[in-house]
């Protein structure tokens, strides 16, 4: 069954500017930039004063979710120009005392299960790493390389080959973007 005019309107939050060039959507804030390549054939993207329309005319079901991932996209890339995405981590370290280090473009985890070879991890770039004691705060405008760069740092301190119930040590993510785990 076709849906015969499908029409949604995602309002812009005050000071923000958008902008559609060939499939690629631009928010901006300020200095804060974000943009996504958001196409498909039959839903039609377009701004309009102060306000981004999703529509489309005789669509299946299947434009209709298309539309709804567009909106759900578009509404990541609002909070992440107006507030940003935080991801906070909690380094454990039960058996071996471990040393965490975040340098511009590095996170560098020392005596990790009294390894001598450090791990290291290459930061993305439109994402900024805070260390706070035992607490690591990612913060970033784009939601996709803010989780990710997150998961990799949880990633970076698997245990493996060890019994999981006793050596729980490694740095774990407590705190997806407003959501306590």
């Amino acid at each position: 069954m076709k849906i015969e005019k499908f029409e949604e309107k995602i309002d812009l939050p005050e000071g923000v500017q958008s902008k559609i060039e060939k499939g690629v959507i631009t928010l901006s804030k300020d200095k804060d930039v974000t943009s996504r390549i958001l196409r498909d054939k039959k839903v039609l993207i377009e701004c309009k004063e102060g306000a981004i329309i999703l529509s489309f005319t005789k669509g299946t079901k299947q434009q209709k979710m298309i539309a709804g991932t567009f909106r759900a996209h578009i509404k990541n890339m609002i909070k992440g120009v107006t507030e940003g995405h935080v991801y906070k981590l909690k380094v454990c370290s039960g058996h071996f005392p471990m040393n965490v280090t975040v340098s511009k473009d590095k996170v560098i985890v020392n005596n990790f299960l009294g390894e001598k070879i450090p791990r290291e991890l290459k930061l993305k770039e439109d994402v900024s790493v805070k260390l706070d004691g035992d607490i690591i705060t990612v913060e970033g405008t784009n939601k996709e390389l803010t989780a990710q760069t997150a998961a990799s740092i949880e990633k970076l301190t698997t245990v493996r080959g060890k019994d999981l119930r006793i050596y729980q040590d490694g740095i774990y993510i407590t705190n997806k973007d407003g959501r306590d785990i």
